[in-house]
This record gives C-alpha cells, structure tokens and sequence, in this order.
C-alpha cells in the first residue's frame, strides 16, 4: 500500500471520527479534512473546490429551496385539512408520512418525493407539538426504500441495469426490483413505525434568534368576503384550520351587533373577526378560508411584493397612545397594521381602534423597499426576521405544479435531475413564489459547503488507487465463503462504500467485483448485482452518502452520530430480509 493510499485512508478516518465526536460542527469539519487532504498532497490543488459545481451540491441546494416554496404557498396546509385533518399522535403522523413518501418514491426521484412530503412534516409537528426531527430522518429512509422498489426509482437500479445488459445482453425491467424491493420496504416501514424512539429529539441546529422570540398570540382582524369558503359555516369549522391554536374572541355583524363567538355559530359574508393566536395558525385559518385582513389595501405600493414585519413599540414611538385609524398609517405611509401582541391582557375592540402601548408587538405590512424608514420613522424596532406569512399573497398550485413538472421531466428523461431542480429552484423565484429576499435564507449553507468540501476527500480513495486495493482483498476473501455468504459480504460492502463514493458510482465500482464472484462461484449474476444495488440504495448510517440524508439534516437539527443510532438496525434487518428474498426471487 503505497504512502498516498495509507494518507487518504488516515484523513477519511479522523474526519469520520471528529463527525461522531460532534465537537465541531459539521461544515466545519470537512473544509478541514479538504485542507488537511490538499495540505498532503491526495487532492490536488485544482481540485480543492471542484466539489462546489457537482451535482449533488445542486440537487440538494435546489430542493431546499423549492421545498420552501411548496411550504410557503400553504397548498401543504390545505392537503392535511382536506385529507387528515384528525390525525394527531405522533406514531400516526409518522406511518402517514413515511407510507407516503415510500410509495411516492418508487415512481418518481426519492428526494422530489422528500421534498414535496417536508412541508407536511413540519406542520404535523407543529399539530402534535413535537420537533421535526422525529418525522424528518425516517422519511429520508422510507425515501431510500422506495427507491429500491422499481427501475426508476433510484440511480443505483439504472446502472446495475446496465452493468447486466452488458454483461448478459438483457437488462432489468422496470419492476424486476420489486419483489425485494416491496419486502425490504414494507419490513423497514413497520421498523420506523414501531422504532422511530431510537432516535433522539433534535432542534435545528442553525435555526436562527427569532425562533426563540416568546411571541406566541396576536391578535388580527380578518373579514368573510364573496369568496370566503367558510360562508353558512360553523365557527367550529373556521377553527378546526387553525389547529385548535386560535379563538376568535368577537364577531362583529353590523356596527352594533356583537356576536358571541359560540362553536355553532354560522357565519355570514361581511362578518369581521377578531381572531388570536400563533402566527403560524393565523396564517391557515386567514389562508385557507379565504379571508381578508387588508380589505382592498394595497401596500406594496409598485412591483414589490408586500412584506410583513414584527416591530416592538418603542419608548419614544409616535404610536403611543394614538391607533391605527386615528393616525392614519395606510394614508400617511402605506402600512396595514395586520395584528397586535399585548402580553397579559386580550384586546377585544377592533384592530384599527386599539390604542398602542409601549411594548406592544405589532406586525405592520408595507413595501419591503420602503419599511426600514418606516420603522425608523415610527419608532418601531424591527425583531428578528422570521417569515409572517399573514397577509401574503400565495401563488396557490404553482409550486406544486413547478415541483410536478421537474419530476415528470425527469422521470421521462427530458433533463437530469440536476438541471430539472435548478429550473424549479429558479421558476419559484421568477413567479414570486419566494420573495428574493428569502431565496438564500431557505438554502442551507452549511450542508451545501460540507458537501463541496467532502466529495474531492471522498473521491482520494478512487484516485489513490486505494479502491482498488479494496477490491483486491474482497475478491480473495468472498471466494471461501457459501452463497448467502458472499452476498451478505457484497451488500455490506456495498453499504461501506456508498457514504464516500456517491451511489452510482459505488454500482460501478462493486458491480464487476460481484459478477467475478459469481462467475468463480458458478453462480448466476443476477442475485449478486441486486444485492448491490440495494447496498449501494440504503446508505442509513450517515448524512453524506445520499442526498435525501442530507437534505433533512439541517431541518431535522441532526449529529452526524445520530444516523447510525436508526440506520444501524435499519440496515441489519435490510441485510437480514434481502439476502434470503434474493436466493428465493433470483435462484442462484
């Protein structure tokens, strides 16, 4: 073994180590392993930063980003109102999720079908007050077990395809892969239903200060217009959107008649509600009902798109003691007051006539371009920005339809996949499904650069020769063992080599070594590539072997250590039903 090989083995193995120590976070980690591994010379110079432009990069920055319009539009809202709306233990939630992002998998790209099912997740867990992390890895991993279920479903299944059209002129079919790939995945559906506990509860790691802002209930005043679609409804039904976090506090049907907000009451157009809750509800219930808060107000004076910001009243504020209508803030500065935050006491009169008080937290809409002169003006400080969505406008089934169509195009081979999420990530910008302003606030920094940083350390291996030397001892050692042996042996190596090479190319790299073993062993090929490609498929034990492991990671707040403490079992009871499934589908 030469001294470039025992280097690059030397450099992988710390930089795993410190992932597992967690003392470091994980971007940090792997610019370090980049510079240690240019430092001694198994990357070369000219190849420090070639990472940045692989398509991995790209898929995963795109997907966050479409992802994040998908879950802006609130299309995502209405589906678990009109489809599960009473689905609220977290054990139901996750077989939910996972069933579907399974199955949604085996036809379209796994992380298409992650992308479009996180948005979901993150709303479940705000219904059962629990952390996104307990939904968001074993999603991941139904991903990658979906995969395995059709031809289509994942890249390893298309190049080990290949690998046996060329060696036996015939290629897998479209569900050749299903037999084992539907066993594998309904055994592993079962096991993160029933284990999902192993993995510990996270918070996002990178979440930002105004995640910690204790501003839990607004007030807001939202009007039942011509197309409201809770017009002769109950109130009961208006409420049941916002997830049992909002109560309306007052109707108001006429200048001088107050309805008592009773559950039964049936509501009427031109009924104005005074509504409080968490901003999140507000959103769904003014959303999906339909309702207006800003009237025919229009302030995003010119082609910007209005913006919604948190502002606490200040000491020297002009807003003290006056209110909304009595200083005039629409005709003075083109500001729509959207909602008030009084700690400690609830505000019961109409929005416009509440008298502003030093402290109170006030969310105020207005031209993004215009605001901070505003606020200053106002003597407003502005929070920490996090999105208030209250009183956006939403593009409805655009993102779906943006998300649909990069899949289709991809599924069809019209682009790869690379291209096909780009296009999406762009066309949700180009129709304002994501105002420019939060474009880069939904892509995840640090996991995009672990992952520049990682793919030139990962491909030393195959530089070096080290690969090689691998393949070498595999091949002398699996020649001794039995044929459930030497199959086990090929998927866990396979397993091993996916989190450094990506998965097509651990196919490419462990396929030949599995068709010498059946031709040593006078075998047929066929058990030995799919195990294979199901190794190189299920990459659970860490976040940088699969794209859809990593784009859940900044989300889920996840340690590199905590994949192994799901995937580890994961992967064994993979191993425990494929082997013997593959002897029976495929005779040896």
């Amino acid at each position: 073994m030469t001294t470039d090989q025992l280097m690059s083995f030397a450099v992988i193995a710390l930089m795993m180590a410190a992932f597992v120590w967690g003392r470091f976070r994980y971007d940090l980690v792997a610019c370090g392993a980049l510079i240690a591994a240019v430092a001694i010379g198994i990357v070369p110079q000219a190849e420090a930063f070639s990472g940045f432009s692989d398509d991995i990069v790209i898929i995963v920055g795109s997907a966050l980003l479409v992802s994040a319009g998908v879950a802006r539009s609130g299309i995502m809202e209405y589906a678990i109102q009109r489809f599960a709306p009473d689905v609220s233990s977290v054990r139901a939630q996750l077989a939910l999720l996972v069933i579907i992002v399974t199955i949604l998998s085996a036809f379209v790209k796994n992380i298409g079908a992650l992308a479009i099912m996180i948005p979901i997740a993150f709303q479940f867990a705000r219904r059962s007050n629990t952390s996104p992390s307990v939904f968001l890895m074993p999603m991941a991993f139904g991903s990658l077990l979906g995969g395995l279920m059709t031809l289509v479903g994942t890249s390893p299944n298309i190049v080990v395809s290949r690998v046996r059209q060329d060696m036996t002129g015939d290629a897998f079919s479209m569900f050749d892969f299903t037999p084992v790939g539907a066993a594998l995945a309904v055994a592993g559906l079962v096991f993160l239903v029933l284990f999902y506990w192993l993995l510990p509860i996270r918070t996002r790691a990178s979440a930002s200060i105004h995640e910690a802002l204790d501003v839990n209930n607004y007030v807001t005043e939202a009007r039942l217009v011509a197309d409201s679609t809770v017009v002769g409804k109950s109130l009961a039904d208006l409420l049941k959107l916002g997830g049992s976090r909002a109560v309306v506090t007052s109707i108001l049907r006429s200048r001088a008649l107050h309805v008592t907000p009773f559950p039964d009451v049936v509501l009427r157009e031109g009924d104005i509600l005074l509504i409080e809750g968490a901003p999140e509800a507000l959103d769904r219930i003014v959303t999906q009902s339909k309702l207006s808060v800003t009237g025919s107000r229009d302030s995003a004076g010119g082609k910007h798109a209005a913006t919604a910001v948190e502002a606490i009243i200040g000491e020297h504020s002009t807003l003290i003691g006056g209110s909304a209508q009595r200083l005039a803030l629409y005709d003075r500065f083109n500001v729509n007051l959207l909602a008030v935050s009084r700690k400690g006491e609830r505000i019961q009169e109409r929005l416009g006539a509440v008298i502003l008080r030093l402290g109170d937290v006030v969310v105020l809409q207005g031209n993004p371009q215009t605001m901070p002169d505003i606020l200053r003006e106002l003597g407003c400080l502005p929070l920490a920005e996090r999105p208030i969505l209250l009183g956006s406008v939403r593009r409805g089934v655009v993102p779906l339809a943006i998300l649909v169509a990069a899949m289709g195009a991809t599924a069809l081979g019209l682009l790869p996949v690379p291209l096909a999420f780009f296009t999406a990530a762009v066309a949700m910008v180009l129709f304002r499904v994501i105002p420019l302003r939060e474009v880069y606030g939904a892509i995840d920094g640090p996991i995009l650069v672990m992952l520049a940083a990682l793919i030139p350390v990962s491909d030393s291996l195959r530089r070096t020769g080290a690969t090689d030397i691998i393949s070498a001892w595999l091949a002398e050692f699996a020649s001794t063992l039995p044929p459930a042996g030497a199959l086990t042996l090929i998927m866990v190596v396979a397993m091993a080599v996916t989190p450094f090479l990506n998965n097509a190319a651990t196919v490419l790299v462990v396929a030949p070594i599995a068709a010498g073993f059946a031709t040593t062993l006078g075998f047929r090929p066929e058990a030995f590539l799919m195990a294979v490609a199901i190794g190189a498929g299920c990459d659970f034990l860490t976040p940088i072997g699969h794209q859809c492991n990593t784009l859940v990671m900044g989300p889920g707040g996840y340690k590199f250590s905590d994949y192994p403490r799901l995937g580890l079992p994961l992967s064994l009871l993979v191993i425990v039903v494929a082997v013997p499934m593959l002897m029976l589908v495929w005779p040896m």
